[in-house]
């Protein structure tokens, strides 16, 4: 990410400019990336484990590598049949969201990790 955006930097210091495709994939792995680290906390969070948690790592993995990576390969290298996998990769993000939101919407007060056992009086 960082090497991207020096990159970005170097083309716009020297004056050459930043291609678009450029700025895209640097914006989605950017945003993607916190959203991974949000991702991280929310799965234990809501207590998401066995294989739905499999499934929402997944699906979250493969999608957060593979959109950004549709316009520099298919744009920027020059691939152009790769554009159509942008459909793929984005769908395999939203199963992942969908999940956690569900996950999200049918979640108690209590099961989030909660206040504990109700405190008890002192003996003094």
């Amino acid at each position: 990410m960082m090497g991207v955006g020096m990159y970005q930097n170097y083309l716009n210091a020297t004056g050459a400019g930043t291609p678009a495709w450029l700025i895209g994939g640097h914006a989605h792995l950017g945003v993607l990336s916190i959203l991974a680290i949000v991702l991280g906390f929310a799965i234990p969070a809501f207590g998401v484990t066995g294989s739905l948690e499999q499934v929402v790592s997944w699906t979250f993995i493969l999608g957060q590598w593979g959109l950004p990576l549709v316009p520099w390969l298919a744009v920027g290298g020059g691939l152009t049949f790769l554009h159509p996998t942008a459909f793929l990769w984005g769908g395999l993000l939203m199963v992942s969201m969908l999940i956690m939101t569900w996950q999200a919407a049918v979640q108690t007060d209590t099961s989030l990790g909660g206040s504990g056992p109700e405190p008890a009086p002192a003996d003094d």
